[in-house]
């Protein structure tokens, strides 16, 4: 836990929910241990969307397609989402979920590497919600900014990885600190980018707000 438990606890406690439809979507990837984002994230995601009203987004990481829906559903109306996912097996349940919710045409699932999705992909877009492999987050970043629009946001997810990233490289275990290193790294180079300027915040599992500068 990034913050105290008990205050995680109260300030979810006064979440309004979502629609029916993502409410019940949550519920049964919880129970089937599928990733989806946290309540205090999902409110951040709904208040940014609420605030800067992006017409073109892109995702990074789509699983069941819970952030895709939330994002369409309170994304401005006409907005359209693109998101990519490389995991095969959670790709048919993703597609289904934006059967199920009405959202096909507002949503397009691109299947693959999203390190050679990314390179396939031209234009601008308002905002891009990086939620994918953790360790890969810095590789992205090149085609990410490229495709990013001036002025765009940048949202990045679980970047403090339960606060184990402020810790020595020794504190954590032997199979996480390749990926500690490269968060960290890109905690860096978020706040160093000529190009970005970023803010850092313990939400959810940490997250980043970055804007493209004019």
């Amino acid at each position: 836990m990034i913050i105290d438990e008990r205050l995680t606890v109260f300030i979810d406690s006064l979440d309004r929910g979502n629609t029916p439809f993502l409410d019940a979507l949550e519920k049964d990837a919880l129970e089937n241990r599928v990733p989806v984002i946290r309540k205090s994230m999902q409110s951040l995601l709904k208040f940014l969307l609420a605030l800067t009203k992006p017409e073109k987004i892109l995702e990074v990481g789509t699983a069941v397609g819970f952030s895709a829906l939330l994002m369409s559903e309170y994304g401005p109306e006409g907005c359209h989402i693109t998101t990519i996912e490389n995991y095969e097996k959670r790709i048919p349940a993703a597609r289904e979920n934006f059967r199920r919710a009405g959202r096909e045409e507002r949503i397009t699932l691109l299947e693959g590497d999203a390190a050679e999705v990314l390179k396939t992909l031209s234009g601008m877009y308002d905002m891009i919600f990086m939620d994918a492999s953790k360790g890969q987050y810095l590789h992205f970043l090149p085609d990410v900014l490229r495709l990013l629009a001036p002025g765009g946001l940048l949202v990045s997810d679980n970047v403090l990885q339960d606060g184990d990233v402020m810790e020595s490289r020794f504190a954590v275990t032997r199979r996480n600190r390749t990926i500690h290193a490269r968060m960290r790294e890109y905690l860096y180079e978020l706040k160093h980018h000529p190009e970005l300027e970023t803010v850092v915040l313990p939400v959810g599992d940490g997250v980043t707000l970055s804007t493209k500068l004019p």
